[in-house]
């Protein structure tokens, strides 16, 4: 495999070669033993902005600032945050990710919808028609988005040269088994694959308190397509 020369590649940075390391080292591992295992991250709330609603939010000719990179290529957390409002409460400092996209979009639990006081709308990302409004707040301003605000499908990123050899196929799903004081079984775990993608399963925050999960678990992953 081409993983050392491309550790001398001054573009990568240290998240990225430490997630191509270690789906590498998982993809043998399944090669010789058949036992599928999955990195996972917990996804807390969050939100992606388009390049109208920065202008709202923080000025014009704001830039995003870089926090730490994020394992699937091109994202990173920012420093900035906005507050979220809805009908009956407020979630403050909720964390902008880069870069911008097309659309604005929310990601929060269903424990934050109840707060808020909107109903949980689970799609998958960019999946937004239909979906929830609430009032975002920043430091020049507030934007109150008519749609946009989902909980994200618990889902499985796996890059596009790795899918054969793991035997998944974009928009399968496959089971977690957690391990622990509280074993779970998480199931229908949508399968996105993606020339773009590393390795590497997306919970929020409800479903990582519920099984016991922490960022970077290896998780046991079931095809279930077998079960």
């Amino acid at each position: 495999m081409n993983l050392f020369r491309r550790e001398r590649d001054p573009k990568m940075n240290q998240t990225e070669l430490k997630a191509r390391v270690r789906q590498e080292l998982l993809a043998e591992q399944y090669r010789e033993t058949g036992k599928l295992l999955l990195p996972v991250s917990v996804s807390n709330r969050h939100v992606h902005l388009d390049a109208s609603a920065l202008v709202c939010l923080f000025g014009e000719g704001y830039r995003l600032t870089h926090q730490k990179d994020l394992v699937q290529l091109g994202q990173y957390a920012c420093n900035e945050t906005v507050t979220l409002r809805g009908p009956k409460g407020t979630l403050e400092k909720v964390r902008i990710l880069g870069p911008l996209r097309p659309v604005t979009q929310v990601e929060i639990s269903r424990s934050d919808c109840f707060k808020l006081g909107i109903k949980p709308c689970l799609r998958m990302s960019g999946d937004i028609s239909g979906s929830e409004s609430l009032t975002l707040e920043g430091p020049n301003g507030s934007l109150t988005i008519r749609e946009g605000v989902i909980v994200a499908m618990r889902h499985l990123h796996v890059p596009s040269d790795l899918a054969d050899t793991f035997r998944l196929k974009n928009g399968s799903f496959v089971s977690l088994i957690t391990q622990g004081e509280r074993p779970t079984v998480l199931m229908r775990v949508a399968v996105r694959v993606s020339d773009k993608a590393l390795l590497e399963a997306h919970v929020d925050t409800d479903e990582a308190n519920a099984a016991g999960i922490v960022n970077d678990m290896l998780l046991r992953g079931v095809c279930e397509d077998t079960l």
